[in-house]
């Protein structure tokens, strides 16, 4: 009797072969990294939709709750096969959003949101409120899995207030100061994923807006994580971004540092360089920036023998990931 798809038709021999393949390929990297911590930083640019021209309709990485549910099944998917998940999550473009649906301008100074009193409550009813309430949600459908939290609670993540170098005051902005995983290792220790929003706990309680590539690097930092994952909405680093054949497929730390001290880098990236140095100093063994609006980036970085995106380990002062690795991991 022929085996049938979800849709309901049949399903060839040779479909079903391919999917064991897959399944084939999978299984050296879930026996690699069941048992291990992997921290993974959903963000904003991710969740956002691409433009698209006029008339045209959406390509397959376009966003929406399609794609949001993909990033949530694969997560699931690798909670299930025993990885210790850790989500950290952004969210500056709602953030945005909203702060103009209330006729209020965003002000950034080298890519840091300007935040008063009033931007930081905006901020903390967009990233505690609503990204970080749908994420747990979608998440439990699958069973209780998630748990939401915000940097304030329990001192998760505490943040020292930014001081500008050229004097302007920023605001309730802060840089992490230290973060704290005791109730992180509490919740992965019972099979469940803590899901962070990237508010922290400043002077006197005060809720400060920290980076949240900044924090995911900190709290892999913490966890002495196997994995510090970046999902956003370019294939990963490139050399120059106008030049699609420049990507990086991987990296070793004196690269990075080397880019980040050369001052060449596309804004949005330096935060995450800065984060994924944080945790391979720390002892993290590997950090990689993807594609997150493609489907399943995750897993194919993971899961394949071959990874997409770009992918960085510590190695050796000098030399290059290409040279010192035999295999992909």
């Amino acid at each position: 009797m022929p085996e049938h798809s979800p849709n309901g038709q049949a399903e060839r021999p040779e479909d079903l072969q391919a999917k064991a393949a897959v399944l084939h390929e999978a299984l050296p990297w879930i026996k690699r990294f069941a048992g291990h911590t992997v921290v993974v930083k959903y963000g904003g640019a991710a969740m956002a939709p691409p433009a698209q021209p006029p008339g045209e309709q959406a390509a397959q990485l376009g966003p929406g709750p399609a794609d949001l549910d993909s990033f949530v099944d694969d997560v699931a998917l690798l909670r299930y096969v025993g990885v210790d998940l850790v989500v950290v999550h952004g969210g500056g473009p709602e953030i945005s959003r909203a702060m103009e649906q209330l006729g209020k301008r965003p002000v950034f100074v080298e890519g840091q949101r300007v935040t008063d009193a009033e931007t930081m409550d905006l901020v903390r009813m967009v990233l505690v409120g609503r990204i970080n309430k749908t994420l747990v949600g979608r998440l439990n459908r699958h069973g209780r899995v998630a748990v939401g939290l915000s940097g304030e609670d329990g001192l998760l993540i505490r943040a020292r207030p930014r001081l500008d170098p050229g004097g302007l005051d920023l605001g309730f902005v802060g840089d992490v100061e230290a973060v704290d995983p005791t109730a992180l290792r509490a919740l992965t220790g019972v099979g469940l994923i803590p899901v962070i929003a990237t508010v922290a706990a400043g002077p006197g309680g005060q809720p400060y807006n920290v980076n949240a590539d900044a924090a995911a690097g900190s709290v892999a930092a913490s966890l002495d994580a196997e994995k510090l994952v970046y999902l956003t909405d370019v294939e990963g680093l490139y050399a120059d971004l106008s030049d699609p054949g420049s990507l990086y497929s991987r990296m070793s730390l004196a690269e990075v540092e080397r880019l980040l001290d050369a001052g060449s880098l596309h804004s949005g990236m330096i935060p995450k360089l800065h984060g994924v140095a944080t945790a391979l100093r720390a002892g993290v063994r590997s950090a990689h920036i993807l594609d997150g609006r493609r489907r399943h980036a995750l897993l194919l970085e993971l899961f394949t023998d071959r990874g997409v995106g770009t992918m960085i380990r510590s190695g050796d002062p000098g030399t290059t990931a290409l040279a010192q690795e035999d295999s992909r991991t």
